[in-house]
């Protein structure tokens, strides 16, 4: 039965969260839009954004925006026009997408020193920030060992061992805003579990701001091994929490895009049909059928 709450409190999240209109579009085609073929008319971006208080000239500069940036391709058919993921877009988001959608990830067991060249060694370090890694020295980063050395880097690994792995992160990372986030989006989401949504429309808004919320907080987060972080992360506890709600929103959120999204060959379906892209399947089977 539908709460009366529900809508107030998707409000209030939505209200306090600092929503671009670019990103949003970004997680509704991620999570909506690609496992379903990849297109959709732009009247569909402009209903589901007004859900969540985006406005369609806010909606119509964003869209403009990543088009130019490379990151939407657009095309007419008739008086409509469609868009789809760029090739580069849809790659950089599949490989978000399976840290998103995805079970936690194992600690790799090893840490990575990588030593930069001077020569275009702070964008490099740039680079390696954004994927997790803390600056020991101006031209010194150390991580987790998972994804590629930049090219032209010195690197060397180390497996880490006795109990002053936490101390070493500790002192190597700043976790305290990667923890408030976390506490945060448990704060603000824990107010949706166990009160139903009186529409399709408000299931697909909620598990939208859901995952474009945990997808901020994830992607920002060095996501260290277990074994590196306080006793008290509340990350795990985030983790738990995402995947309970998106599993109890989705048979409402997705009837309502069989509904409602329209792509150029008409209504997109209901269930992301298997096989269309890896994220694809990731969203569309990892979660809901563990429900």
């Amino acid at each position: 039965m539908p709460d009366p709450r529900f809508a107030p409190r998707l409000t209030q999240i939505a209200e306090a969260l600092p929503l671009r209109a670019a990103a949003f579009i970004v997680t509704l085609y991620g999570d909506a839009v690609v496992p379903r073929g990849g297109e959709v008319w732009i009247g569909t971006i402009i209903e589901t954004c007004a859900t969540v208080g985006i406005s369609e000239t806010l909606v119509r500069t964003a869209v403009s925006r990543l088009v130019a940036a490379g990151q939407l391709e657009g095309w007419r058919r008739g008086r409509r026009s469609f868009y789809r993921l760029s090739e580069a877009a849809l790659a950089e988001y599949e490989a978000a997408a399976r840290i998103i959608y995805g079970p936690a990830e194992e600690g790799p067991g090893r840490w990575r020193f990588v030593h930069l060249p001077e020569t275009g060694g702070e964008a490099l370090m740039a680079g390696l920030e954004r994927r997790g890694y803390a600056r020991l020295r101006p031209l010194l980063a150390v991580g987790p060992a998972r994804g590629p050395v930049p090219k032209g880097c010195l690197s060397f690994e180390a497996e880490p061992e006795g109990p002053l792995l936490a101390e070493f992160a500790a002192q190597s990372w700043d976790l305290a805003p990667h923890a408030a986030a976390y506490r945060a989006f448990v704060e603000r989401f824990g107010a949706l579990e166990g009160a139903a949504p009186a529409s399709g429309a408000e299931a697909l808004a909620a598990r939208l701001l859901l995952v474009h919320s945990w997808r901020q907080a994830l992607l920002r987060d060095p996501r260290l091994p277990l074994a590196a972080l306080p006793a008290d992360w509340p990350g795990q506890a985030a983790r738990a929490l995402f995947h309970r709600l998106y599993r109890a929103l989705s048979p409402a959120a997705d009837s309502h895009i069989g509904a409602r999204f329209e792509g150029a060959q008409g209504l997109l379906p209901a269930a992301a049909p298997a096989g269309i892209s890896e994220a694809g399947q990731g969203i569309g089977g990892g979660l809901r059928q563990t429900a």
